[in-house]
């Protein structure tokens, strides 16, 4: 079993920045790729960023692109947003995605979700 367990999310004004960490834990496995979504209640779960694990590929939804930055730590897998110039309609809950091998059986996990809330 795997477990993703985020942090980093908070109450920031307009303009500010925030930074989200994702850690992967668990028995032996490997990561293929990590991201992030985000969620507002009442609304479909939405791509965010995502990071190929092997080459770092990186992808961005167009609404956040030059401002959040995704990337990662292989030591510690771990991936990363760096959210900055953020917007209040950025204002949802974040949710780290990773694609993972565990033996033979790959999978998608999800972390528990965090909160960011941009002010305006």
């Amino acid at each position: 079993q795997v477990q993703l367990v985020e942090s980093g999310g908070g109450l920031v004004q307009a303009g500010g920045s925030l930074r989200l960490s994702c850690a992967a834990s668990g028995r032996t496995f490997t990561i293929y790729a990590m991201g992030w979504f985000r969620q507002a209640p009442g609304k479909e779960r939405e791509f965010v960023a995502a990071i190929s694990w092997s080459g770092g590929s990186t992808y961005y939804a167009d609404s956040v692109k030059g401002r959040f930055t995704i990337s990662r730590d292989n030591a510690k897998n771990t991936v990363y947003l760096q959210m900055n110039r953020l917007k209040p309609e950025d204002t949802d809950v974040y949710y780290c995605n990773a694609h993972i091998r565990v033996g033979v059986d790959q999978d998608d996990y999800w972390g528990q979700g965090t909160q960011v809330t941009v002010s305006s």
